[in-house]
């Protein structure tokens, strides 16, 4: 059984997306709404065919690198809050599939909240390019309002200016100067100055360093020319510049649980317990085990 059916089985909505069936909710709606979608790390165990070990009577196995992948959906109030009640709750998931097996996943909880009636909507990642070129327009499939904005985590990009800027000084105070000027500039939404300033130090770097700083470079203007460094106006709107809340998903539901030392898990257990550690963190578990209780439930026939 493939993790994306076992998550069928804990998750009935998925299933229902699949036959047409998933009806439009509508807990989004007036509301502004923030996507944040992000990857994290952790070991898969892959057992290896063949003879079993004689000594012990099993197969040995080696352990590979994965990336699962985890969403959060949430609402923020006037003033760009977070807003958590009855009514709107926090949603998480993610899964160990790839970007074809997180999209449905996506889609169902989007489609189940109601995304097409929202005031606003905010998508905030990093710049995996798997993220840009497939939710954009799944969010258009879906309806998605015309306030709806998508922006490059301010704090992943701030993290490309510090490497660029270890590289491109080799004096603590310059570099620091520089560093958080950039970074205010940044915030203004004046992305192409600091392009400018950034190509003037690679013009006059060579070997590794040059490679270096051209590569951080390329990663501001890729953003820059796809319009998701406009920060100003997000701020103006009063919603959030960073992924913090995936983050701390990601910090919660896998590295404190799924990832560690020794830790090596067969891919269909590590996706189930994912799925688990997402509902509980959001403060949906009671919620959860009610739909799939009553999704086993079959009506007595007369």
């Amino acid at each position: 059984m493939s993790p994306l059916s076992i998550l069928c089985h804990l998750n009935p909505y998925i299933s229902n997306l699949q036959q047409g069936k998933l009806p439009d909710g509508n807990i989004l709606k007036d509301q502004r709404v923030v996507i944040a979608v992000d990857g994290g790390r952790s070991k898969i165990r892959i057992n290896k065919k063949g003879r079993r070990n004689p000594k012990t009577n099993k197969h040995g196995f080696i352990g590979e690198w994965v990336e699962p992948k985890l969403l959060t959906i949430y609402v923020v109030d006037k003033q760009g809050k977070k807003v958590k009640n009855n009514e709107i709750k926090i949603v998480n998931d993610g899964t160990y599939e790839d970007y074809k097996g997180f999209l449905p996943i996506l889609e169902m909880h989007l489609i189940s909240l109601g995304i097409s009636q929202a005031k606003q909507v905010l998508l905030i990642a990093d710049g995996a390019e798997w993220i840009w070129k497939h939710i954009p327009p799944l969010l258009k499939k879906l309806k998605s309002p015309d306030a709806t904005y998508q922006l490059f985590d301010f704090y992943h990009v701030t993290e490309r200016l510090q490497k660029f800027a270890d590289v491109a000084f080799s004096d603590d105070k310059e570099r620091n100067n520089w560093f958080k000027k950039a970074r205010r500039t940044l915030k203004k939404s004046n992305a192409m100055t600091i392009i400018r300033q950034m190509d003037e130090f690679i013009f006059e770097a060579t070997g590794e360093h040059c490679k270096t700083m051209v590569i951080q470079r390329n990663y501001l203007l890729r953003a820059y020319r796809e319009r998701r460094l406009n920060y100003a106006k997000i701020l103006d709107q009063k919603l959030p510049i960073g992924s913090g809340a995936i983050e701390s998903l990601i910090r919660q539901a896998v590295n404190l649980r799924i990832k560690g030392n020794s830790k090596f898990w067969l891919k269909e257990n590590a996706e189930i317990i994912l799925h688990l550690r997402c509902q509980w963190i959001a403060g949906s578990w009671n919620n959860f085990c009610g739909s799939i209780f009553n999704s086993f439930i079959k009506p007595q026939t007369a």
